[in-house]
């Protein structure tokens, strides 16, 4: 509807003006005739269709939040928000667009219902914790291993075509480390039967 729409008049583009600059020279930034709001995954979408001297175009931003204690991507944003790309659809091209974008969904888009995957799970050895997150994207699913302290955390991503190798590996070493502390254990216990040094010599003689 937008997209057909010729530009204003000079009387609407002053209502969709915003109040006067600090320096008063002109009008502030404008505000948008329309705006839309989307969240996908870590990533937000903010659509805004906005009106100049030239025209209505769209506005689309995204900005991607990398979690708490991710680089802060503009001044004074909080933290773990970076600043992503923006690009301004003249209003002209936004039927050309939606079009194209209509059939890219009807070529590739795919419905997929929410994956079922087990339920987390947690174990603690000594002063840590570790975690056992089992989660999926676009790439796929896949196991977040979190160990956790009271002044750290750190983690591990490992995906789902490695977990059979992955944990064999894990008991192989296991099995290997058992080993080595039962043949240590025994040689501990052969060198006590033994007695200290030169014992076995005082007990021969006569």
């Amino acid at each position: 509807h937008y997209a057909q729409l010729g530009p204003s008049s000079p009387e609407q583009l002053a209502q969709a003006a915003g109040p006067p600059g600090e320096d008063g020279a002109g009008p502030g930034p404008r505000r948008a005739l329309k705006s839309e709001f989307l969240v996908r995954e870590n990533r937000k979408y903010y659509m805004d269709l906005k009106e100049n001297q030239r025209g209505r175009f769209l506005r689309v931003r995204q900005t991607v939040n990398r979690g708490p204690g991710g680089p802060g991507g503009f001044p004074g944003g909080p933290p773990g928000l970076q600043s992503g790309q923006t690009i301004a659809l003249p209003a002209q091209g936004l039927i050309e667009f939606r079009d194209a974008l209509a059939k890219l969904i009807d070529d590739y888009g795919v419905e997929e219902e929410p994956a079922e995957l087990p339920e987390g799970t947690s174990l603690t050895v000594d002063n840590k914790r570790f975690f056992f997150d089992v989660g999926s994207n676009k790439y796929g699913v896949f196991m977040r291993v979190s160990e956790v302290k009271p002044t750290y955390r750190n983690s591990i991503t490992v995906p789902y075509k490695v977990w059979a190798k992955f944990g064999h590996t894990f008991c192989k070493y296991s099995d290997e480390m058992k080993k080595i502390q039962e043949k240590q254990r025994d040689k501990r216990a052969a060198a006590a039967a033994a007695g200290p040094p030169g014992a076995l010599l005082q007990a021969e003689e006569p």
